[in-house]
C-alpha cells in the first residue's frame, strides 16, 4: 500500500479522506497501541483520526499500526531457542554434552557408555537449531517489560493526502543529488507509477534514478525524459529486462516489443545526432550493447541511423577513443600535464582524479593541476565537491588500511601505499572547497534550528552506504547509545531451501585486536550471552545477542554469518537490529518499545557487517558500517573473520566523514543558525534533525533523514 511506504520512509501519515464522524474511540486505542511499539502520534494526527467516522477511522488505525510495526520488526514472532535468555543459557560445553546425551537416549543406549563416532554431525543431533517451545511459551517465561522513561518513543505527524505525500516523496527522491540504495530504487519505483501523470522534477542528477523513472515510463507508454548520454538508453534497457540499472552485475535482456524499440532507438538516435563525441561511452559496455542489439534490430530501423552507430561502435566496426582512456594514456607516459588538459573537459572525471594527478605531478607542476581543480569546481556537482572534501581531509597522513567499498557493499581492504599529500595543499584545496560549496547551499529565509543529536550523521552522499529500516544512518555516522545494556537481534525466512544464518559478535580492543567472541560456537563470554543456535527458518527465526555495555572492550562488532542455504538478498526476508535495556529490566527477548533501530539485510556477501559500538568519551556510541565481506560459499563463522573484520572496522571508525555538523559550520556565515533545545521554537523556522518535534509553528519547514540529501550544494 502506497499509504504504508509513506509512512516508514518519512514518519508522516497521509490524511484519509473518509466520511466525518465521531471516532475519538478508535483514536484513544490507535494511541495506546502505538505507544505499546515505541510511538506516538502527535496531537494534530490523533484529532484527525477522531474526526473521522468509526470506519475510515478503524482503516487509517490498522494501517499505521501495521507500517510502524513492520518499521520496527515487530510484525513477527522473534523466538529465542533458549526459553529463558538471557538466564538459563548453558556454558557451551555443557550444552552440547546434554544434546550427545539426549541422542544416546532417543537411541535406547546408555549415556555413560557411549561412544562418539567419527565425523558424526553436531548440527543434527536431536533438538539442535529448531525450536523447542512455541512463541506463547516464550511470552509466559518472562514478566512483561514494564514501560520506563528510556524507551524510544518516535512521533508521527500528519501529512497531507496520500496523492500529496507521494508526490512529495516522489520529487525528493527521483530529483536527489545522490545515488539511491536498491530498496530505494524499488520505492522509486513505486511512486514513478503513481506520479507518472504529476509534476515531475526539474532535474534528475542522478542517472540510476533516470533509468527507474523512464523504465516505468516505457512501459506506461510515456515519453522519456533527461535522457542525454548513450548508457541513460543502456541503463534503461538492463531496468526494464530486471537487471541491474547500476550496470554492477550482467543482464539477461527480455525482448521489446516493437513499441519499446522505436523508443529505445530513438533514444540512441537523439543523442548520437545531437553529440557524436558520445559514442566514446560505448565500447566501455561493448559485451551489453552487443547483447542488446539482438534484441532491438536497429538494422530494421533506418530512419534512426545514428542509434545504428552505437552498435558498429560495440562491434568494434569504428574506433572512438574515450576521455578517460585519452587521460590513462597520458598518466601512462608520465605526462600528468597532458592528463589534466584531457580531464578538464569533464569536471567531474577531473575532481575524482585530482589526487592522483597531485601525488603524481611533479612539484614545479602542481600548480597547474591546483589551476585546473579550481576551475573545475564551479561546474562540478556538489556531491563531487563533498566527496572530494571528504577525501581530502583523510590524505594529511597515509590511514592504517585502504578500504575499498562497492556498490554492492563489498568491501575490499589494502595497504595505503600513497604518500600523502602536503599540509599546506591540504589547507589549500580545503578552503576552495568550503568557500565553493558553501556558495551553493540552499538559503533559507527563517531560522535554522538544529537537533544536536543530527549533527554526527554522515553526509548522505550516496544511498549505496545505508540501508533501508527504521532510525539507520548513512555509513560513518555516530548515534550515542544509552541504557545498561545492548541487545543485538537477526531474524530470517528462508524462501526455497534451508537457511541458516548465525548472529555473532566480535570484541575487540583498543588495538583493534581480537579480545573475544560470542557465537553459536561459544555462548557465553564475559557477560555478552548468546541465545541458541537456530539452523533453518521455514516460519522465520531469530537470535539475540545480549551485551552489558562496560569498558571490558573499545568495540563491539556484530556480524551475521551465512552458515548454509540463501543468501542476504535472496531470502524472504532478513533483518538485523538493536534494542537497549536499563540494569534490571527483563521483559520478553524482543520488545518494541526498546528497538533503537532496525536494518534490512540485502547486501551482496555471505557475512554481514551493520554497525560497530565503540566506547569513546561521550560514552559508548553507534557507528554505521554497512558493510558485507564476501566469505565463502557456506560455513561461515566469525572465527573465520577476525582479522578481515577488524581491519575494516579500524578502516572506517579511523577515517573522518563529513558530517551535518559541517554544513550547519558553513551555514553560520550566511544564516541565523540555532540549536535546538526541546523547547518549541515562537517563529516559523526550518527545522533539521532526526524526528520532527510536536508543536512546530505553522509554515515550518522539517528535514529528517530522508531528506537529509535535498541540503547538499547543488
Amino acid at each position: 500500500m502506497l499509504e504504508k511506504l509513506i509512512i516508514q520512509r518519512t514518519l508522516r501519515v497521509p490524511a484519509s479522506t473518509g466520511v466525518a464522524g465521531d471516532g475519538a474511540a478508535v483514536a484513544r486505542q490507535l494511541d495506546a497501541v502505538l505507544l505499546d511499539a515505541g510511538f506516538t502520534a502527535s496531537r494534530q494526527l490523533l484529532e484527525h483520526v477522531g474526526g473521522l467516522a468509526p470506519g475510515p477511522a478503524t482503516d487509517l488505525a490498522v494501517t499505521v499500526v501495521g507500517a510502524v510495526r513492520e518499521l520496527v520488526g515487530d510484525h513477527v514472532r522473534h523466538n529465542a531457542y533458549f526459553l529463558r535468555f538471557p538466564d538459563g543459557v548453558p556454558d557451551t560445553t555443557e550444552f552440547w554434552l546434554e544434546r550427545l546425551r539426549a541422542a544416546v537416549l532417543a537411541g535406547g543406549g546408555d549415556p555413560a557408555g557411549a561412544v562418539v563416532r567419527p565425523g558424526l554431525n553436531l548440527l543434527d543431533l536431536p533438538g539442535y537449531g529448531t525450536y523447542r517451545h512455541t512463541y506463547a511459551e516464550l511470552l509466559a517465561a518472562h514478566d512483561d517489560l514494564i514501560a520506563s522513561a528510556g524507551d524510544r518513543l518516535t512521533r508521527l505527524h500528519l501529512g497531507g493526502t496520500a496523492q500529496a505525500e507521494a508526490e512529495r516523496l516522489y520529487l525528493s527522491m527521483a530529483g536527489a543529488s545522490t545515488p539511491l540504495g536498491a530498496a530505494d530504487l524499488a520505492v522509486l519505483s513505486q511512486l514513478a507509477v503513481a506520479c507518472a501523470d504529476g509534476p515531475q522534477p526539474a532535474t534528475i542528477p542522478v542517472r540510476e534514478n533516470r533509468a527507474v523513472l523512464n523504465g516505468v515510463r516505457l512501459v506506461l507508454g510515456r515519453p522519456l525524459v533527461a535522457v542525454d548520454t548513450t548508457t541513460d538508453v543502456l541503463r534503461l534497457a538492463c531496468h526494464v529486462s530486471g537487471g541491474d540499472a547500476t550496470l554492477g552485475a550482467p543482464t539477461r535482456f527480455r525482448a521489446f516489443p516493437r513499441r519499446e524499440r522505436r523508443v529505445l532507438l530513438a533514444a540512441l538516435h537523439d543523442v548520437v545526432g545531437a553529440s557524436p563525441a558520445k559514442l566514446a561511452d560505448v565500447a566501455r559496455h561493448a559485451e551489453r550493447w552487443k547483447r542488446l542489439g539482438e534484441r532491438l534490430h536497429p538494422h530494421e530501423y533506418p530512419r534512426w541511423p545514428h542509434a545504428a552507430d552505437v552498435f558498429a561502435v560495440a562491434r568494434g566496426e569504428r574506433r572512438v577513443p574515450s576521455l578517460a582512456g585519452r587521460a590513462e594514456a597520458a598518466m601512462r607516459a608520465g605526462d600528468v600535464g597532458a592528463a589534466t588538459s584531457v580531464l578538464s573537459a569533464a569536471p567531474g572525471l577531473l575532481l575524482r582524479a585530482a589526487d592522483r594527478l597531485l601525488r603524481s605531478a611533479p612539484a614545479d607542476a602542481r600548480a597547474t593541476v591546483v589551476g585546473a581543480v579550481t576551475g573545475a569546481l564551479g561546474t562540478a556537482s556538489g556531491r563531487v565537491l563533498c566527496s572530494l572534501r571528504e577525501h581530502v581531509a583523510n590524505r594529511r597522513a597515509p590511514a592504517s588500511a585502504r578500504m575499498f567499498v562497492g556498490r554492492s557493499q563489498r568491501a575490499w581492504v589494502g595497504p595505503d601505499a600513497r604518500p600523502p599529500l602536503p599540509g599546506d595543499l591540504v589547507d589549500e584545496l580545503s578552503a576552495l572547497l568550503d568557500a565553493e560549496i558553501g556558495a551553493r547551499l540552499p538559503v533559507f529565509d527563517r531560522p535554522l534550528l538544529v537537533d544536536p543529536a543530527v549533527l554526527d550523521v554522515a553526509l548522505p552522499l550516496s544511498g549505496k552506504a545505508s540501508a533501508g529500516g527504521f532510525a539507520v544512518l548513512p555509513r560513518g555516522s555516530r548515534a550515542v547509545v544509552t541504557g545498561d545494556r545492548l541487545r543485538f537481534f537477526t531474524y530470517w525466512r528462508q524462501s526455497a531451501r534451508r537457511t541458516d544464518y548465525d548472529l555473532s559478535v566480535q570484541l575487540l580492543d583498543r588495538d583493534f585486536h581480537t579480545a573475544g567472541q560470542v557465537s553459536w560456537t561459544n555462548y557465553r563470554h564475559g557477560g555478552v550471552v548468546h541465545s541458541g543456535d537456530l539452523t533453518e527458518a521455514a516460519d522465520g527465526a531469530t537470535e539475540f545477542i545480549d551485551v552489558p555495555r562496560n569498558k571490558a572492550w573499545a568495540y563491539v562488532v556484530p556480524q551475521v554469518n551465512v552458515y548454509a542455504g540463501e543468501p542476504f538478498d535472496a531470502v524472504a526476508e532478513s533483518m538485523f537490529g538493536y534494542q537497549t535495556r536499563g540494569r534490571g529490566r527483563r521483559g520478553a527477548p524482543f520488545d518494541a518499545r526498546t528497538v533503537r533501530a532496525r536494518s534490512e539485510l540485502r547486501g551482496n556477501g555471505r557475512v554481514a557487517l551493520p554497525v560497530v559500538f565503540a566506547a569513546g568519551s561521550r560514552g559508548w556510541e553507534a557507528i554505521w558500517l554497512h558493510l558485507y565481506l564476501p566469505g565463502t560459499p557456506s560455513f561461515n563463522q566469525v572465527e573465520d573473520n577476525t582479522f578481515t573484520v577488524a581491519d575494516r572496522v579500524r578502516a572506517l571508525v579511523e577515517r573522518d566523514y563529513l558530517t551535518v555538523s559541517y554544513l550547519v559550520g558553513l551555514w553560520r556565515h550566511r544564516t541565523d543558525v540555532r540549536v535546538w533545545d526541546g523547547r518549541p521554537p515562537a517563529e516559523p523556522v526550518t527545522f533539521v534533525g532526526l524526528e520532527a518535534p510536536d508543536g512546530l509553528p505553522d509554515g515550518s519547514d522539517v528535514y529528517l533523514l530522508d531528506r537529509l540529501a535535498e541540503l547538499l550544494p547543488e
